[in-house]
């Protein structure tokens, strides 16, 4: 019996078996060593002997507040100010804290660059070279928090300027070195590749644009240099990805050719002015990609009155897909690019807007503080969209949202469970201002034009938790 189960259960694989062919490397192989000559040690001494006379170590000191201020800022929390009816005073003591970086050398008279969370904040700064016991006090030319870059300055001549690579012909795979000084023990240098480029969305900075790396990178090396294999800048080391504060080989470095513009501007200017549009903007999820010609671009969620996007006719919805003629992939891409402008400018721009391709001009403005473009009960009623209950806002509902005043539109009170609302993704708490390109200013507006658009794709734009988003309605 065991002898016919076992036959049974070959022939029945033998039946349904496939077949595959797997592709091969061509020819054999042999294995040598990289040179022949047994006297021959491989290094990379010769690439780096350069770029590390380039990078210097920083040390700061900055005051703080001492024990007392933990308890004061827990006490003065508007939480415990509003419970108790009065605000707490609690002796605050001031304490020196210090905290060590690196920075690279980027002119032979003293310019520096390093991160901006190395220096800002500090009461002093003192640089040593990697090679040198002598200190140098330093002064804080300009900074940016927006890159986490700074520029400081100390008085010495005949420095070593690193060589600035251009970070655009960077490849994954590469080779590369991260020079700087972590945990304090002076210099080192760590060897991996690029593992990524082009990262975004990290949540370190406004503005991103990160090299990743597996080289080492650990407390310290934060403002040192990232090389090539010639000793030549690829970046700028600035944080790491790791749960226990060790190095995990996610590394991150701010691109050479990102460092040069900000370096550059800091020096001349002392500051930094970026072009600003007025308009908020999201990359395009797989369902919103159904409704444009373009794959690729930033899409518009809300344009700021009387601001430059809207005084050249942009519109919620639109989808910015080149500035100047050069392609726009993302949202990333477009930040960066108009950030990068000085403000008083003007930009061409080509956008899609209800499938047709439409072109524009917009003058610059200069970006101000950092800041979020946004913008009676009433009866309750059931929406043209099944299990999607709205009311139209008021100021009372305003209040309990904590929605600003110009805001109007058609409140979500509630959405059932496997409902088509369920479906589309609205959630209770969204305010809908938008259908297409009509503005909704109530909920009976909101009906109306969904019925406009029975059995057509659409989008349905909604504020939620302060951010515009498009939903894809059916």
């Amino acid at each position: 019996m065991k002898k016919i189960m076992i036959l049974s259960l070959a022939t029945s694989c033998a039946i349904f078996a496939a077949s595959i062919n797997f592709n091969e490397p061509a020819g054999d192989f042999t294995r040598i060593n990289p040179e022949f000559n047994k006297n021959v040690v491989l290094s990379y001494n010769s690439s780096i002997a350069d770029a590390k006379k380039s990078v210097v170590n920083i040390s700061t000191t900055k005051t703080v507040n001492g024990a007392g201020a933990d308890m004061g800022d827990m006490f003065n929390d508007p939480f415990f100010k509003d419970f108790f009816g009065f605000q707490f005073n609690i002796p605050q003591e001031k304490q020196k804290s210090s905290s060590l970086g690196s920075g690279v050398v980027i002119s032979s008279d003293g310019y520096i660059v390093t991160n901006n969370h190395v220096v800002e904040d500090s009461d002093e700064i003192v640089v040593t070279l990697l090679d040198s016991d002598k200190e140098y006090k330093a002064k804080i030319i300009g900074t940016d928090p927006k890159t986490d870059l700074a520029i400081i300055k100390i008085d010495a001549k005949e420095l070593k300027a690193i060589p600035f690579a251009d970070s655009a012909k960077l490849m994954e795979g590469d080779i590369v070195f991260a020079i700087g000084n972590p945990f304090g023990v002076g210099g080192s240098i760590t060897q991996g590749i690029v593992s990524g480029l082009n990262k975004d969305n990290i949540g370190l900075n406004q503005y991103e644009n990160f090299i990743q790396t597996d080289a080492s990178i650990n407390p310290g090396n934060s403002g040192g240099a990232l090389v090539d294999s010639r000793g030549a800048l690829l970046g700028i080391n600035s944080a790491i990805l790791s749960r226990g504060g060790g190095n995990n080989g996610v590394g991150f470095a701010i691109p050479s050719n990102m460092v040069k513009e900000i370096a550059e501007k800091l020096i001349t200017n002392g500051k930094i002015e970026r072009g600003f549009i007025g308009v908020t903007i999201s990359d395009m999820s797989k369902d919103q990609k159904e409704l444009y010609e373009s794959k690729e671009g930033a899409l518009i969620s809300s344009v700021e009155k009387d601001m430059p996007a809207d005084k050249a006719g942009i519109k919620r919805g639109d989808l910015i897909t080149k500035i100047n003629g050069k392609s726009i992939k993302n949202a990333n891409e477009l930040k960066n690019l108009i950030g990068s402008m000085a403000p008083g400018s003007s930009v061409d721009v080509e956008f899609e807007r209800d499938g047709k391709s439409k072109s524009t001009t917009i003058k610059l403005d200069a970006m101000k503080s950092d800041s979020t473009t946004l913008g009676s009960a009433g009866e309750d009623s059931k929406s043209a969209i099944e299990g999607l209950k709205l009311r139209t806002l008021n100021d009372s509902l305003r209040r309990k949202y904590n929605l600003d005043d110009d805001v109007s539109g058609a409140l979500v009170l509630s959405v059932k469970d496997g409902s088509k609302a369920d479906d589309y993704g609205f959630e209770v708490g969204d305010v809908i201002i938008q259908v297409g390109q009509n503005d909704v200013k109530s909920s009976d507006d909101f009906d109306r034009y969904i019925k406009d658009y029975k059995g057509k794709k659409t989008l349905v734009w909604v504020i939620r938790r302060g951010i515009p988003q498009g939903l894809v309605i059916r």
